[in-house]
């Protein structure tokens, strides 16, 4: 049962957040005892001074990772074991969940309604199918002749550093974690320097399960300290980063210059929602445009903010989207009748308003929002009409509530916009006419297409993207384990 505002009030209230280090089975502050603060961008309030590591801690997690990885007491146990105690972090997550939830609130700005969702729900469902995968993935046997045996088989990649974004805090640690331990690599995480909060307090969760010391490393700080780091370590043998195209091409380099580890990219995106001719406008696909493209104020790299809507019914589809954006709530991220809560920093809601003047600046057609009237970090939900795609608002990344309207006259002017864009990663189409989907869907260069009905899959299918916003790895399903595995041949002469 969902708590009341004043009991998540007061949970808050009791909450004293820890922002150090997690080296080896113990929490420290950095090598050098630097500090910055995290702060609530709902309130601007500090809510706890973290750890500022560097390279010299990122040394220090590498050898104890190193250590616990070589002997073997994560990497070589039975799949059993490893299964057992990534259960145990799944229920304690569950049991931890409200306390998870308002602290990922407090740090990020985000809805005490999303934050319980996604610890209540998805990052313990993340653990429990991994964990469950542990002991059920197969090598195979190539068909030989009678002289020879061959056996091909996954063995764990050795350390993984993980770097992760802010927008999904606790839900992209686990995305990254929980196969990369499955898999029996010990792994270094950085959380992003603005929401290290829950992640650190994963550690301690992870600990109490009964996950050995060095097997999971957490170490704050920023990109060009702890990130790069990670990034130029000569002994950590795989990287998965999700965040924008920009820094994801610093890892790509960082690898070059240092040992060519593996890079596992999930980067940013200018998702299309294509409401076709024969669609009908009900209130199930404007809660499905509403919602692609506001959930979580729009701070989401897969948020279709480029709605191409076919021009005989874009008069209705715009009247009713904006009927439906009006009664979203902006406020208190604590209350549960709250709907957006606020931009993650005043630098990031200084940029997002920004997007909006170009907008007007290049003629689209301001319609609603477009103001920040509130104290802290939030904006109103913001619709524009009349975008043409060489608008930079239809064109580039701008992570916030920003949503464009455009006409389409065509399956394929619509498939033209939709492909005009340096990005890949998401899709929705709305249609009753399947020979049209599937055309569509197999023609958009993106990792996943949804049908009537915004949604990026779940945790058994594969998340990630083409072009720009991605490589070949995928986050989620079997697939994640590539980014955790090296394969083996084993040909044996008889």
């Amino acid at each position: 049962m969902t708590l009341s505002y004043t009991e998540f009030q007061s949970i808050a209230a009791k909450l004293s957040p820890n922002g150090q280090a997690f080296i080896d089975g113990a929490f420290c502050d950095a090598d050098d005892g630097d500090k910055f603060e995290t702060i609530n961008p709902a309130t601007g309030q500090v809510l706890t001074s973290v750890a500022h590591c560097k390279s010299a801690d990122v040394d220090r997690a590498v050898v104890a990772a190193r250590r616990v990885f070589n002997d073997g007491t994560w990497s070589r146990t039975e799949p059993e074991y490893r299964k057992e105690i990534l259960l145990k972090v799944a229920s304690l997550v569950r049991e931890h969940a409200n306390e998870l939830a308002v602290l990922e609130s407090l740090d990020t700005g985000k809805t005490i309604t999303d934050c319980l969702h996604e610890i209540g729900t998805e990052v313990p469902n993340f653990f429990q199918w991994y964990a469950e995968l542990t002991d059920k993935t197969f090598g195979k046997i190539a068909p030989t002749g009678p002289s020879a045996l061959a056996l091909i088989i996954k063995e764990p990649a050795g350390i993984a550093g993980a770097v992760l974004p802010w927008n999904f805090p606790l839900v992209m640690a686990a995305w990254k974690i929980a196969p990369a331990l499955a898999a029996g690599c010990s792994a270094v995480i950085k959380p992003a320097e603005q929401t290290p909060l829950t992640t650190i307090r994963l550690a301690e969760l992870m600990q109490e399960a009964g996950v050995p010391a060095g097997v999971i490393n957490i170490l704050p700080g920023y990109g060009h300290t702890a990130g790069q780091a990670i990034g130029l370590h000569n002994d950590i043998d795989t990287v998965s980063f999700t965040g924008s195209t920009e820094v994801g091409r610093m890892f790509l380099r960082y690898a070059g210059d240092s040992n060519l580890k593996g890079v596992g990219l999930e980067m940013g995106g200018k998702s299309p929602f294509i409401v076709l001719d024969d669609a009908v406008i009900n209130d199930n696909l404007i809660e499905h445009a509403a919602m692609s493209a506001f959930w979580n104020g729009g701070q989401n790299c897969s948020a279709n903010m480029r709605q191409l809507i076919a021009a005989p019914l874009i008069e209705e589809f715009t009247a009713r989207v904006s009927e439906r954006v009006k009664k979203f709530r902006l406020g208190d991220p604590l209350d549960t009748a709250t709907d957006i809560g606020s931009m993650i920093t005043k630098n990031h809601k200084e940029m997002v308003m920004n997007y909006i003047q170009s907008g007007q600046d290049e003629g689209a057609q301001l319609i609603m929002g477009g103001h920040s009237n509130l104290p802290g970090c939030f904006i109103e939900p913001t619709i524009f009409q009349n975008v043409t795609p060489d608008m930079k608002i239809a064109r580039e990344e701008i992570f916030g509530p920003v949503l464009g309207i455009m006409p389409i006259q065509s399956v394929d002017d619509a498939l033209a916009i939709a492909c005009d864009t340096d990005y890949g990663l998401h899709a929705t189409i709305f249609s009753r006419d399947i020979d049209r989907v599937i055309h569509m869907a197999r023609s958009l260069p993106c990792g996943t297409v949804s049908v009537n009905g915004f949604s990026e899959g779940d945790i058994k299918t594969p998340f990630g993207g083409y072009k720009q916003s991605g490589s070949l790895a995928r986050d989620n399903g079997t697939e994640a384990l590539a980014q955790y595995t090296q394969t083996k041949t084993i040909w044996i002469n008889n």
